[in-house]
């Protein structure tokens, strides 16, 4: 059974505190409702506020409007991740939502509200819920599947002149000056589980220093496939998964895809299930050498740090408080494990591949 919409309680709670987004996000995807055809006034329904505010316009014909964050992306980062989501899904299998443009056949909107503007875009509405929300129908080996194709497609598309998205490197994800804040600002860490954590991204860094960023490990990635971003419909039998919310893809590692699939569950059974369905999918549509396989574990514990960046500098959200005063210091258990236990991960990663 699903919920409809992302932890809706909390949303509006967190409406005057969420880091880059403007208190009067509303206000923004009011003035972009008439590019769309839809009088100002339309029924808002606020689907999730992260980093961006979503929208579902509530109306006989439902669409989706995405608030942009001031200053994350640039208007040609947004249409080139634009660019990649409709390519995935009219040159793939893999279903995402479809763009929607504005009535002056524009695929962003700008959005004026008291002289401040904001860029907004529109998407078809996907019916169902998040894989959060109703994790037992999601199929993680179809999730690996898909990502694979994502993957190939990636690597053999012709980019669009003028293409241009972030990258997720070790500079910006440990670096001083990381994008997600600093993860030694998490609540709740001692000096103690700094120290693991920063001994495991040492390590991490030299392992994927080494590893290189050759084009056969190094692409063009979502780099947030977590639950909360794959739709499913548990009441269309066979309708599979929709990947939404393309907002963090970049520039990565492959497999840091995989680490984003087990965002925030990487210390549990579920997790190494996941890890192994995920592979099992991943390989029916695309192989992996071992010597890529053998950092998975590097790549679940190099999330796990970023998401503990992202707690560190969304300490106000509830979204981070949520996951209890617990995490911050769990990732240094998970740090101290990822450095001392060199089975941890070894079964779901090789179990049915030797």
């Amino acid at each position: 059974m699903c919920r409809f919409g992302l932890l809706e309680g909390w949303l509006w709670s967190t409406l005057d505190r969420m880091p880059g987004l403007p208190p009067t996000h509303e206000s923004f995807a009011r003035a972009a409702l008439p590019a769309y055809g839809r009088p100002a006034e339309t029924s808002l329904r606020l689907l999730s506020l992260s980093e961006n505010a979503t929208y579902l316009v509530d109306d006989d014909d439902p669409i989706v409007l995405r608030v942009h964050r001031p200053g994350y992306h640039s208007l040609e980062a947004i249409r080139s991740e634009l660019a990649w989501m409709r390519a995935l899904r009219t040159e793939t299998s893999v279903a995402t939502p479809e763009l929607l443009a504005a009535r002056d056949g524009t695929d962003v909107v700008v959005a004026e509200v008291d002289g401040d503007v904001l860029h907004v875009d529109a998407v078809t509405f996907v019916a169902g819920c998040t894989a959060e929300e109703n994790p037992d129908v999601v199929g993680f080996d179809e999730l690996g599947r898909l990502t694979a194709i994502m993957h190939r497609h990636a690597r053999q598309w012709s980019f669009p002149d003028g293409f241009t998205r972030f990258r997720w490197d070790l500079d910006s994800i440990l670096g001083p000056r990381a994008r997600w804040g600093n993860w030694r600002l998490a609540p709740g860490l001692t000096e103690e589980d700094r120290a693991w954590i920063q001994r495991a991204a040492d390590d991490i860094a030299t392992r994927l220093a080494e590893f290189g960023s050759a084009p056969d490990r190094f692409g063009l990635v979502h780099a947030d496939l977590r639950l909360a971003n794959l739709m499913v419909d548990p009441s269309g039998a066979g309708s599979g998964i929709t990947v939404i919310d393309f907002d963090d893809c970049g520039w990565s590692w492959y497999l840091a895809d995989l680490g984003a699939a087990v965002s925030f569950i990487e210390d549990t059974a579920a997790g190494e299930r996941i890890i192994a369905e995920w592979l099992d999918g991943y390989f029916e549509a695309a192989s992996l050498p071992a010597d890529h396989l053998a950092l998975i574990p590097s790549f679940v514990m190099l999330r796990r740090i970023n998401l503990t960046a992202w707690i560190a500098s969304h300490a106000d959200a509830d979204a981070a408080a949520e996951l209890g005063p617990d995490f911050a210091p769990n990732t240094a258990r998970l740090a101290q494990r990822y450095l001392e236990d060199r089975t941890w991960l070894q079964d779901a990663i090789f179990g049915s591949r030797v």
